[in-house]
């Protein structure tokens, strides 16, 4: 099982990444269209989420954006989902701590097999 692990974390890492673009895409681009308002927070925070989401998918600087994203996610889900009710089933904040998590797991396992960061270490 071990031996798969660098495959499983890679996959974690890509597909998170993919779910995450579509958000930096709703933000800065419009699509898909979002059921909020757009103001220059959450335009900012579109581009982070699209630069950072596409460094994470090839897998270049993982660690230091994992952690910004990271950061970002923990921010967004105390700012937008918490006022809203305390429990994350009623304030729509889980998607916020799960990519908050997956994002601080990355910073401390990598970035898997199949990374750009692993060509820089040759």
């Amino acid at each position: 099982m071990l031996r798969y692990q660098p495959a499983a974390l890679a996959i974690l890492r890509i597909v998170t990444a993919l779910l995450f673009i579509e958000h930096g895409t709703q933000k800065v681009f419009g699509f898909p269209p979002a059921p909020y308002e757009i103001t220059t927070l959450f335009f900012v925070a579109g581009i982070i989420e699209l630069i950072g989401s596409a460094l994470i998918l090839l897998g270049l600087f993982t660690r230091p954006i994992a952690f910004l994203l990271s950061g970002e996610m923990a921010i967004a889900y105390f700012m937008v989902h918490m006022p809203i009710d305390f429990f994350p089933a009623n304030n729509q904040g889980d998607g916020a701590i799960l990519f908050c998590f997956i994002f601080l797991f990355l910073v401390f396992a990598g970035p898997g097999s199949w990374a750009l960061d692993n060509r820089q270490r040759r």
